[in-house]
């Protein structure tokens, strides 16, 4: 997603690998004059497949500063009609240069970055799929299943810690 001229907070996230279980990650983020680029890990704190429910904890720090950055996100999964409908809470914790434009400005750049993630699932989900085999034998290993489209969140919130002082 490509942020609109003038749009005064722009946010782009970057998947850059794993390490075991965890997911490794870039942020780059412009809120008026002040861009920060985050590096970090995210890591599934939960996974309750029969609540359809995932708790991330996510940590970053700034590549140029003293800055840091922590979300826990969670997010739940629930039936509407032949969709399903994901809700998603941000609790978002900057410490460093972002901090000081408060908590309504960084609502917009966590809704875009979660924007920005929607947009790309929906275009994965909405690709192609890798041909099949036809025949009277199905080969062995794991079935594809068509995905339903994908959901638009629900909610985001973003609480802001102000930059220490002393």
């Amino acid at each position: 997603m490509r942020p609109r001229e003038g749009d005064p907070a722009d946010a782009r996230a970057q998947l850059t690998g794993h390490d075991g279980d965890d997911y490794l990650g870039k942020v780059k983020v412009k809120v008026g004059p002040v861009t920060s680029e985050f590096s970090g890990r995210v890591h599934f704190v939960e996974q309750d497949r029969d609540q359809h429910r995932a708790v991330i904890d996510a940590k970053g720090k700034e590549a140029r500063g003293t800055g840091n950055a922590a979300a826990t996100v969670t997010a739940e999964l629930h039936e509407a009609g032949e969709r399903t409908r994901v809700t998603v809470d941000t609790d978002l914790k900057i410490v460093g240069k972002l901090a000081q434009f408060g908590s309504g400005m960084l609502q917009q750049v966590s809704e875009k970055l979660l924007s920005q993630f929607v947009d790309s699932l929906e275009a994965e989900l909405a690709a192609p799929g890798p041909e099949t085999a036809t025949g009277p034998e199905l080969p062995a290993g794991p079935r594809v299943w068509p995905a339903l489209p994908a959901p638009k969140p629900l909610r985001s919130t973003c609480w802001s810690s102000p930059a220490p002082t002393g």
